[in-house]
């Protein structure tokens, strides 16, 4: 490998690498100044992206990290049953803390900042992601596989509408892309590092697994690899990978028992459940292919051919491996969603982004140019079609996604919130399947509310309380009603209405608010709108 350093006024440095595109293709390392105006475009992008997402996608979004901070500095707000078990961490919930508390501080914990600036924070971080993920295609294919996995990053519809949502995966992304990037193994023909980098590498590899410890299966396949390929394997095992593990765990843990007020062992409680006891099956399992067969195609969506051709085309098996080897774990188990294989989709991402880069005219190979003047006009028509057709599915199905599809219960709380700070609002109940609305951190005044529990029965079969009221909410609502505190306004959405509307007139309950939901199924039934009954008989 010959490094040469270039002193012309780009500042950039060149690089032969084995195996690249077209055999061995110089590369450009990009400058600290070029990476800072990818962050501030990243930024920006983001920033807009957090605006733009108004839908409900997972109820972790909202009582896993929101709920869980709001409690924290604001006194009030539900702790669900995962934290009463302690397989929760709370050093995801205390990014949103920190942010809570400068709002309350400035007198600025109004509606719209409550329920906007969460997503802000995250986008720093999302942008964050972008720009490494940048570098990490840059450092092993070259500056144009990066500026095309850029953009298959920032145009893909998944990431638009996933990684500025506060879920603990969206952040377990930006550790997971980060930690790739410093780890040596997981580079092509890049040259040495530092054994600082590794270390680096290490201590954000241990946030990832503190935040969501499944996060262990990336590292798992990360750490092996090292081990194959590293000179220093005693060192890495016993100077480097076992003390900082330790310390970065350690640290957690003290963290965790300040606010648990007892030693909880986070990844010890998460194993014990979710592997040891198949406890996440309570909430739906899928067949192992899902994640091949409509998971992650779904997730990649047209970006699927371009990622593959980019996967065959490089023949960097261990990257690429890295992929597989995700999806093969998680495909092991019952329990399967779309967010727990996010941090690989920026990978996929970037082979996407090798594979566009080398639609280019032969006389512009990936890693010859810098800067191309009149890109579009010199653009081939097979790489403008590419890109038309990537646009053309990705940008309307993330604004679909983002902004219409199941906006209903993100409307009704921020409704309810504007009446709360009115003085209209003196409790709520919420007849819906369980955690399907935001809750106090989005309401932001405390007054009672009460939802349907599901909290995961110790006996097999036994119906919870979302479960029983869905299958006959007439009957529930009956029985329920007779030992309820009166609230001023019920939410539920109008497939249930309908069965319940005779019933909740002739409780002096009228309808005041009806807001769309969504355009076809979403659950159990047809949950076309979310509509608010409100008590007149005061």
């Amino acid at each position: 490998m010959r490094l040469r350093q270039n002193t012309s006024a780009t500042d950039k440095a060149e690089i032969d690498v084995p195996g690249t595109f077209e055999g061995s293709a110089k590369k450009n390392v990009t400058s600290n100044g070029s990476w800072k105006r990818v962050f501030y475009i990243c930024l920006a992008v983001r920033a807009v992206n957090s605006l733009l997402i108004q839908t409900y996608f997972n109820p972790d979004e909202h009582w896993q990290s929101l709920e869980v901070a709001h409690r924290l500095v604001f006194g009030y707000g539900h702790l669900t049953w995962e934290w009463e078990k302690g397989i929760r961490s709370y050093l995801h919930p205390l990014l949103f803390a920190v942010l809570y508390k400068v709002l309350a501080f400035l007198h600025l914990d109004t509606t719209w900042f409550m329920m906007k600036s969460p997503r802000l924070l995250q986008s720093f971080f999302a942008a964050i992601c972008d720009l490494y993920m940048y570098r990490y295609a840059d450092v092993n294919f070259g500056n144009q596989v990066a500026q095309w996995t850029l953009f298959s990053q920032l145009t893909n519809w998944f990431m638009f509408f996933c990684c500025t949502r506060t879920l603990s995966n969206s952040l377990e992304t930006v550790l997971t892309i980060v930690s790739l990037y410093y780890w040596p193994c997981m580079r092509v023909g890049a040259g040495k590092i530092s054994s600082s980098s590794r270390k680096l590498a290490l201590v954000i590899a241990g946030l990832a697994c503190a935040v969501r410890p499944t996060s262990a299966i990336v590292w798992l396949y990360v750490g092996i690899l090292e081990l194959f390929v590293a000179s220093d394997k005693m060192k890495f095992i016993f100077l480097e990978a076992v003390p900082i593990g330790a310390v970065v765990l350690g640290i957690t843990s003290l963290l965790d028992r300040l606010i648990y007020g007892s030693w909880i062992i986070v990844p010890f409680n998460f194993l014990k459940f979710n592997f040891l006891s198949s406890g996440g099956d309570y909430y739906g399992t899928h067949p192992w292919h899902w994640y091949l067969t409509q998971g992650f195609p779904v997730m990649v969506f047209t970006f699927l051919p371009f990622c593959v051709a980019g996967i065959i085309r490089s023949k960097q098996w261990k990257i690429s491996g890295l992929i597989g080897w995700v999806i093969g774990i998680y495909s092991i188990l019952g329990h399967k969603e779309f967010r727990f294989v996010l941090p690989v989709l920026p990978i996929a991402l970037m082979f996407s982004g090798y594979s566009l880069a080398s639609l280019r005219k032969p006389d512009l190979p990936i890693g010859k140019s810098k800067r191309i003047p009149n890109a579009h006009s010199r653009l081939p028509s097979k790489l403008q079609m590419s890109v038309l057709f990537l646009l053309a599915t990705n940008i309307p199905m993330g604004l679909y996604m983002s902004l219409v599809h199941q906006r209903g219960t993100e409307n009704v709380m921020h409704y309810l919130s504007k009446e709360a700070q009115n003085g209209e609002v003196r409790g709520v109940l919420f007849l819906t399947p369980c955690h399907a609305t935001p809750y106090y951190s989005a309401l932001h005044k405390n007054v009672p509310m009460r939802f349907l529990d599901c909290t995961p029965s110790e006996q097999r079969g036994v119906p919870d309380e979302s479960d029983r009221f869905m299958l006959n909410p007439l009957e529930f609502v009956s029985d329920f009603s007779r030992n309820w505190s009166l609230p001023s306004h019920i939410v539920m959405f109008d497939s249930e209405e309908i069965k319940l509307r005779s019933f909740l007139m002739s409780n002096s309950f009228r309808e005041v608010k009806r807001f769309f939901h969504a355009h076809f199924k979403v659950d159990r039934d047809l949950q076309g709108a979310v509509v608010v009954y409100a008590y007149t008989g005061w």
